[in-house]
Parts: C-alpha cells; structure tokens; sequence
C-alpha cells in the first residue's frame, strides 16, 4: 500500500504539514483546533489508502492520546510533531508524538479502562490495548513517543 506524496501545506500559523510517500508529518502548536486537523488528515489518508475505517478511527484515538500527553507533560501550546505513516511491511499504521521535553517519559499505569475509580490513566491503557508494544525514545531535541497500530482485525 502506498500513499502518494501530492502536496506541502503552506506552513499556517502553528500548523505546518509534509505529506510523505506512506503518510504524513505535521508540525503544530498543540491546541484543540490543530488536534482536530491532525485527526481529520489521518482519517482522509488513511480512507485515501485503503485503510479499514476501524483502523483509522484506533489511529485517531492513538494520535488523540498522544497528543494529550504531550500536552500534560509540556503545555498548552507546545511545539509537536505528529507522523502518521503506514508500515513498510504492509502490516499496520505508525503513529509518532515528537516533544520537547526528554524528561516526562509516559509511562503504563496499570490502570484498567473499566477502573470506575480511576481519575486518570485510561489514555495510556488505551494506547496499550490498541498498541501494545509502544515506546518511548528520548532525542536530541526531546521525546518520541511511537506505536505501531495493527491494521484491525489482522
């Protein structure tokens, strides 16, 4: 499966994006309203290269996730990147959070999404069941936290 590069967003106030052969990079500031055209641009490219809807939503969730933990560790505002890019092995969609700060590392909780207790915690959990060997790896500049989504039902 391939995605064909066809444009680079004009770089907008917060928002600048690269569309790659696989998927797509998009540097934001971290706010709602960029998070919503992260979501939406993964849902177009990802229908756009055949991906199942399910799969596309469990990204959305993924990047959604991420995205707010970045958030919680850094603040509101903070200078992120997010890949999406379907596996070169055809077997699963990558989703990357890049951040500044090398120092809050998420980490699991062990919190159960059924947990009615639980105050927080849930994202990480559900990042866990639809990912579950996502990690972390600290950069010269930061943080990446990458998961690799199978497709569903594969």
């Amino acid at each position: 499966m391939t995605l064909m590069a066809e444009t680079v967003m004009e770089a907008a106030p917060g928002f600048y994006l690269v569309t790659k052969d696989r998927g797509f990079a998009v540097h934001i500031s971290a706010s709602a309203d960029h998070l919503h055209l992260v979501r939406d641009l993964a849902g177009k490219t990802l229908a756009d290269a055949g991906v199942s809807e399910e799969t596309a939503e469990n990204v959305q969730l993924v990047a959604s996730e991420l995205v707010a933990s970045a958030v919680r560790a850094c603040g509101d505002l903070v200078p992120l990147v997010v890949e999406v890019e379907t596996d070169a092995a055809d077997d699963g969609v990558w989703v990357r959070v890049h951040d500044p700060d090398p120092d809050h590392l998420p980490q699991r909780s062990g919190v159960q999404m059924d947990d009615a207790f639980a105050e927080s915690g849930r994202g990480l959990s559900l990042i866990d069941y639809l990912a579950p060997d996502w990690d972390v790896a600290r950069t010269p500049i930061g943080k990446q936290v990458r998961a690799r989504l199978p497709y569903a039902g594969g």
